[in-house]
């Protein structure tokens, strides 16, 4: 992941996941390239688990 994602809000971040998403559902994308967007995908996955959990001990933190 490089610095730039690293930043990126949640919501920017669900964006580019829904993107990637979309894209392999298309049938006519060669197998390289959903390759690439599955990557991609994951990335933002990982991305987006971590925002959330990173507001979820927050959350925790202020309730406590």
């Amino acid at each position: 992941m490089t610095e730039k994602n690293d930043k990126i809000t949640f919501e920017e971040a669900l964006k580019a996941l829904e993107e990637a998403s979309g894209k392999l559902k298309s049938t006519d994308v060669p197998l390289d390239e959903a390759i690439k967007n599955y990557e991609v995908g994951i990335e933002y996955y990982k991305l987006c688990s971590q925002i959330l959990n990173e507001a979820e001990q927050k959350l925790e933190s202020i309730t406590k």
